[in-house]
This record gives structure tokens, sequence and C-alpha cells, in this order.
């Protein structure tokens, strides 16, 4: 088991698996510390020495992932609708944010556009 930010992850799992299982990190980031550590996309965890993986750690904790990240997203809609926007009222009554009509689109964006609300 390889620990990656005190989550643990089996040695067989490919980089690009390991690295895009955290939220935050997507195909083009992914990329990008693989091509800045010189790490093959295809390697396995198990292939890497330890110096590479505390690098890659290293860089990893300086990013904003996980939880962190989710609640600076809650908190930008939170602020959006404090303050009244028009984005922020979309959010709030559910319906599409960025201009899509409403016609068939609204049944989508119910599901991706509610804040998640404290009992």
């Amino acid at each position: 088991m390889v620990f990656l930010l005190g989550v643990s992850i089996t040695e067989s799992t490919m980089v690009t698996k390991a690295l895009t299982s955290f939220y935050g990190i997507g195909p083009n980031v992914c990329a990008r510390l693989c091509a800045k550590h010189s790490i093959h996309p295809m390697a396995k965890l198990a292939s890497l020495q330890t110096p590479k993986l505390n690098e890659l750690q290293a860089d990893m904790a300086k990013m904003t992932l996980e939880n962190d990240l989710r609640k600076e997203l809650r908190d930008n809609i939170g602020r959006l609708r404090e303050l009244g926007t028009y984005r922020g009222r979309r959010h709030a009554q559910g319906l599409p944010v960025r201009g899509q009509k409403t016609k068939k689109q609204v049944a989508t964006a119910r599901r991706f556009n509610t804040l998640e609300r404290r009992g």
C-alpha cells in the first residue's frame, strides 16, 4: 500500500488513476504533475521510488484538494447568494446558472445546482 495525502492506494494502481481519484485533480492537472516529475502516465505506483513519491506529495499538499476545495466552492456559491446576484438567485432556485434555456435544461440543473443545506 502507498499513502498519498493520508489515503491508502494499492501499489498496482496506475499513477493517473491514483491522482485523478482525488477531488480537484482531473486529467489535465494529472498530466501536468506527471510531466513536472518525469513520471510516465501509465506507470504503476510500485515503480515509483520514495523520493519521487515525496516530491509528488509535496506538490499535492500545496494544492487545494478534497474537502477544502468543496468548502471553497460552497462558500463561493453562498457568497453569491448572500450578495443577491443573478447567479446566486439561480443557484438558490436550482435553475441553470450559465444562460442555458430552461425548457429542457431544468431537470439537469436541479440535479447539479444544489447547495448542500445544513439541517
